[in-house]
């Protein structure tokens, strides 16, 4: 056994809110099998981090990637994971009307079709893993939302429709797996500062209307605190939604 108390795969490692919580897992005496496509920040991350965090590069919407995840688990820690962390994710500026859709396939394939490889994977390796431990040990799948996937956006409509998706999906997953002991639970964050808004294009001046209206922001060690807190439940104890917003945000 690896001396961890869990092990966790947690995509989107390298920055922003899979960073925080993967940071934050470690602290908590877990090991981290962390996802991106920069490798030179995995290894950076494997140099601070040390044996607690293995980095594993590549698209999350590979299933090659995704098969790669677990694989490592049992390889770096001899152990399967009981976590996972669907955590990678990019945005779309814009709405129906305006926003660029020759990024809409690249986005799909992040937020929707890579997820949902993903937790279909994890679900198949955390039911048999449950059939005999439960309750006497936990098993977690965590999906990151957001608060655009029950409020639709007028900044990102399109990038909202993608977070709906998810959140049916997540939803869909706690029905079947629930009963045979595996949690899922979504985790939906306002407004979070992070190379998020860059990467899915939001100007400097959505920028500043964003912490005009309803700052201070959220940053992504405050999402890390939400999941851990989901997951460092009793077994028998499901968190199976928990929104977080910046106190002054009223919507979405």
């Amino acid at each position: 056994m690896s001396g961890y108390s869990r092990i966790a795969i947690v995509t989107g490692a390298t920055s922003g809110i899979g960073e925080a919580t993967a940071r934050k897992f470690i602290a908590a005496g877990f090991g981290v099998i962390g996802n991106g496509r920069n490798a030179a920040r995995l290894v950076e991350l494997e140099c601070e981090l040390g044996s607690a965090f293995r980095g594993v590069a590549g698209d999350a919407g590979s299933a090659a990637v995704v098969d790669e995840l677990f694989a490592a688990s049992l390889r770096h820690f001899e152990e399967p994971a009981t976590i996972v962390v669907a955590n990678a994710g990019r945005g779309l500026n814009g709405s129906v009307k305006d926003a660029d859709l020759s990024q809409l396939e690249e986005m799909l394939r992040t937020n929707v079709t890579g997820v949902t490889l993903l937790l279909q994977r994890a679900a198949r390796e955390l039911v048999p893993l449950q059939e005999k431990a439960f309750p006497g040990s936990a098993a977690d799948i965590v999906v990151l939302g957001s608060v655009v996937g029950r409020n639709i956006s007028p900044f990102g409509a399109v990038y909202s429709a993608s977070k709906f998706a998810v959140h049916g999906l997540t939803e869909a997953l706690r029905r079947e797996i629930g009963p045979k002991g595996v949690r899922v639970s979504l985790v939906e964050p306002g407004i979070v500062v992070s190379g998020f808004q860059a990467a899915a294009g939001y100007g400097e001046e959505t920028t500043k209307l964003f912490n005009d209206r309803f700052g201070p922001l959220l940053y992504g060690a405050e999402i890390a605190d939400a999941i851990h807190f989901v997951v460092a439940q009793p077994p028998h104890v499901h968190v199976s939604d928990i929104v977080v917003r910046p106190t002054r945000q009223d919507y979405p």
